[in-house]
């Protein structure tokens, strides 16, 4: 093989290297910090998949990020793009459950909970005009999807079908809803329970599916 098709190969493969080096480096990250917590605490694990949820979210989100081209807002079109990229966030952070309305008034309370790294520690702002539930992995995901959304609408909209997606990655958050609706015609306890341990796995895999969507659009 001549110097120069190795040299081309090199760059060729560049980019997929830099993505699987920092795949790596952020899933032994995680895995240090998550066994690390087990050991010291004690949890107990319930299902794997569940200590596999936020890996998933934070690396997709994080990778994806890293690797388009986000472009620094300078002129009024990406100055609102960015304004719809925020617009974006919250609403999904309404949408997921993270954000609603309290039932009293002011700031409320802030509670600090431990939970196993990337669903804690969980912060509950509770007891004031506004509800927080910030679940740090989805906190991650949303943003990278919002940031994703800044760029593909900075450019244009391409991918915006992809930012479309995400807004059904509330879908973990629905599942409670439909397991309402569903023992409220009759559903059987285990039915709605079916539902609900599934909810996270499709949230997940359409989580997944608009990060790609979005990605794919700003590599056009």
């Amino acid at each position: 093989m001549s110097t120069d098709t190795a040299s081309n190969t090199d760059r060729s493969l560049g980019r997929p290297a830099r993505v699987a080096r920092t795949f790596v480096a952020l899933t032994v990250a995680e895995a240090v910090v998550v066994l690390a917590f087990l050991a010291l605490t004690g949890t107990e694990v319930v299902s794997v998949r569940y200590l596999a949820y936020p890996f998933v979210w934070t690396n997709a989100a994080v990778l994806a990020v890293l690797y388009a081209e986000i472009p620094r807002p300078t002129n009024r079109w990406q100055f609102g793009a960015l304004a719809v990229g925020v617009a974006y966030f919250l609403a999904l952070c309404v949408a997921g459950g993270l954000v609603s309305t309290g039932e009293g008034a002011g700031l409320g309370s802030l509670t600090v909970t431990a939970a196993i790294p990337g669903w804690g520690p969980l912060v509950v702002v509770s007891g004031g005009a506004v509800h927080l539930s910030l679940v740090p992995f989805k906190l991650v995901g949303y943003a990278g999807l919002a940031t994703l959304a800044y760029a593909a609408v900075a450019r244009a909209g391409r991918g915006l079908l992809g930012g479309a997606l995400g807004l059904v990655t509330c879908v973990s958050c629905t599942g409670s809803v439909l397991g309402a609706l569903l023992a409220g015609v009759g559903g059987s306890s285990v039915a709605v329970s079916a539902v609900l341990s599934r909810s996270y796995d499709l949230s997940t895999a359409v989580f997944v599916l608009a990060i790609g969507g979005l990605w794919v659009g700003l590599r056009r």
